[in-house]
């Protein structure tokens, strides 16, 4: 349990894992789809790898990446974990960073749906009612029929969906599964397929590619070793909602690097969707589902922390 002054520690902890995981995210943006999302996703993931032994407790073993109580809900995690890096790459290469990342903030939204169908959760209506807020705040952000929606626009929605039915997971199987065992599930999830998939077309990187790959990777999983480190000190409570700081990051990466403008009603419905978050996240810290301890994702796009509060 933290102690009585970790608290603190654990949100600013929190604030810097959200940080870095956007600084990786701008790694992204930045190869302008030089690399394919695949390939991107491949190297990442390798790059990725250095965290593994702070991520590994003594009592674990390397085989418990492969280990689990339910082989079913481990490999949906398997390809969930996948899925959500390749379509997160493609979103951060097609939008803004400011629109994918309000995209992505739909996750909550996600989950308590999902909840509902597939663990047939009792969900109050200010549950629901942070569900249609969000939804009111993308409709006004991507104004469908005023705007030309792309693959981007539909990579962020494949992507928030793979984090939640990931999460939705994690509450199936509960407190018993390691943590070594569910983020092995995602990380190996994304270098096989994404790694079968780079076969038939491989992308030579100049050493500038190289170097931004490298970075999203590494950036990821220090950033993946920040937010376990925040969970230990601070309840996930108050860890998850300094997320929403990514989209400060996002708007300055925005006009300072990538030229990108945000109008009034973009703005409006960002503000929806991150209240439809947090209203998500107070709502739930009265649960207290139980998860296994700072689990987090290997696709450090979408809202990485999988414990109760982002529910």
């Amino acid at each position: 349990m933290p102690s009585s002054a970790s608290p603190l520690r654990g949100v600013l902890v929190a604030f810097a894992a959200y940080a870095v995981f956007a600084f990786s995210d701008a790694s992204i943006k930045i190869l302008h789809g030089a690399i394919p999302a695949y390939q991107i996703a491949f190297l990442g993931c390798a790059f990725g790898l250095v965290v593994m032994p702070f991520i590994k407790s003594k009592d674990d073993s390397w085989f418990d990446m492969v280990k689990t109580s339910n082989r079913t809900l481990w490999m949906l995690r398997f390809v969930c974990g996948a899925v959500g890096a390749i379509a997160s790459i493609i979103t951060f290469t097609k939008l803004p960073m400011a629109e994918a990342f309000c995209l992505l903030f739909l996750l909550p939204s996600f989950v308590t749906i999902l909840s509902v169908i597939f663990l047939k959760e009792d969900v109050r209506w200010q549950r629901w009612t942070a569900v249609v807020v969000g939804f009111i705040g993308v409709l006004i952000v991507l104004r469908p029929g005023f705007r030309e929606l792309s693959v981007g626009h539909l990579a962020a929605a494949i992507g928030g969906l793979s984090a939640a039915i990931s999460i939705v997971i994690l509450r199936a199987m509960g407190p018993a599964e390691k943590r070594l065992s569910l983020y092995g599930a995602g990380l190996l999830g994304t270098l096989t397929v994404s790694g079968l998939l780079m076969i038939s077309n491989i992308a030579v990187p100049t050493a500038q590619e190289w170097f931004f790959i490298a970075s999203y990777g590494i950036l990821g999983a220090i950033g993946n070793v920040l937010l376990m480190s925040a969970a230990r000190l601070a309840p996930a409570s108050l860890v998850a909602p300094p997320q929403y700081s990514q989209m400060i990051w996002a708007i300055a990466f925005g006009y300072l690097i990538f030229d990108d403008a945000i109008d009034l009603p973009m703005a409006g419905g960002i503000a929806l969707i991150i209240c439809s978050g947090l209203l998500t996240l107070i709502r739930e810290r009265k649960r207290g589902t139980p998860l296994p301890t700072a689990v987090v994702s290997t696709d450090n796009q979408a809202p990485a922390v999988t414990t109760a509060a982002t529910d």
